[in-house]
């Protein structure tokens, strides 16, 4: 049987959290939604063995104590947070807004949709639980997408536990897993979010080892070799933006890196700015490199790249994101090549050891990579 992939693509693209786009007036038959389980059923589960349950609540008062639970977990820190951003454009108002919308109306919608699973996880790791219902739960946001349905996969009633299993009856040895409120779509033009690039989150193995094409066996230059490191700052956007873009900052963290200068007619960060930074090696001793700066996007991105702008010997990227619940997210990145630098040097007196010289030369600037994000945290944090 041939699948239509564009189709089963496009379901999977678009499958989105539903919550202000849900129709509170239109009915939704039962048998959709046991149709949409059916299907959620055929995921994999540990055992083959059939402990996925599931709970259907249309009773109003019902929901209305569920809409309850939910609004005291997470309901007032969402209507607070939409109305403090509002006309602010701040990157999380849009995803802040939905998330009060529905704090308002979760009792209004036709159905809410409870999957559970037999058996209560010991924090031990072993498989055979959440591993076990997961897929099932994402199967049916997938199949309620196909019919022209949404809902939004949310937890936090979960934090009711006890006051939930008593609303439903739920016995103590069930773990419910997540809420769906389920109602038609207004309107089915959901499309694809913008999401980070498989290449950028991919790492081959091991962890936050990057390549821009292959990687062939051995990895070689023309591969694009590169790494990234991240770390999570208790501080606002444009706190760890004024640390990122302080160029000579990191030298107080890395073992590398010594400082660097803006070239004369620069002053600070700006697209086509110019600085020289220093380095040290024991095995290379000091050295120069000029250095031009290719991406700056306050507060969200500020990279440069070394060398020759048109044939860079190394690329470098700080890239900031909000995080829901205040905070950046700061990651750093780097890709070698594809022009020369004085690691080709190396590659060219011992060409069979290409592959060894790449990856001890990753480890290094990781380390410091590693380094420098810690210190970014630490001072900023520190300095708040």
């Amino acid at each position: 049987m041939n699948i239509d992939t564009a189709a089963v693509d496009l379901a999977l693209t678009t499958t989105r959290a539903v919550r202000r786009r849900l129709d509170l007036e239109r009915p939704v038959d039962d048998q959709i939604i046991l149709d949409c389980i059916d299907i959620a059923e055929q995921a994999p589960t540990g055992g083959n063995q059939t402990s996925r349950r599931w709970i259907v609540v249309r009773d109003p008062k019902i929901k209305q104590e569920l809409a309850r639970l939910y609004r005291e977990v997470v309901g007032g820190f969402m209507l607070e947070a939409r109305d403090r951003l509002e006309g602010t454009n701040h990157p999380q108002a849009k995803t802040v807004n939905s998330g009060a919308h529905l704090a308002e109306h979760l009792a209004e919608v036709p159905a809410i949709v409870i999957p559970a699973i037999v058996g209560r996880h010991d924090g031990s790791g072993a498989p055979g639980l959440f591993d076990s219902v997961i897929q099932s739960g994402w199967s049916f946001c997938v199949a309620l997408r196909a019919r022209g349905l949404g809902t939004a996969w949310t937890t936090a009633v979960l934090a009711k536990g006890s006051e939930l299993k008593e609303l439903l009856g739920i016995p103590d040895e069930i773990t419910e897993i997540a809420i769906f409120p389920v109602a038609w779509t207004i309107g089915t033009d959901f499309r694809p979010a913008r999401r980070t690039p498989a290449r950028k989150i991919t790492f081959f193995d091991g962890y936050g080892r990057t390549y821009e094409s292959g990687p062939a066996t051995p990895v070689s230059m023309a591969d694009g070799p590169g790494t990234m490191v991240e770390v999570d700052i208790a501080a606002e956007l444009d706190e760890v933006w004024a640390a990122v873009t302080d160029i000579d900052l990191p030298a107080q963290f890395s073992d590398e890196f010594t400082g660097a200068t803006w070239d004369e007619g620069f002053d600070g960060p700006a697209l086509g700015a110019t600085f020289t930074g220093r380095n040290y090696l024991e095995v290379m001793g000091d050295w120069e490199v000029p250095c031009f700066v290719d991406v700056c996007e306050a507060p969200a991105a500020f990279g440069w790249c070394t060398s020759d702008p048109d044939n860079p010997g190394a690329r470098w990227r700080f890239e900031l994101q909000p995080l829901m619940g205040g905070g950046t997210r700061l990651i750093y990145r780097l890709l070698l090549g594809p022009g020369p630098s004085g690691l080709n040097t190396f590659i060219e007196q011992n060409p069979e050891k290409e592959h060894r010289i790449i990856a001890n030369r990753l480890r290094v600037h990781r380390t410091n990579m590693q380094r420098v994000v810690d210190g970014f945290k630490a001072h900023v944090e520190t300095s708040m």
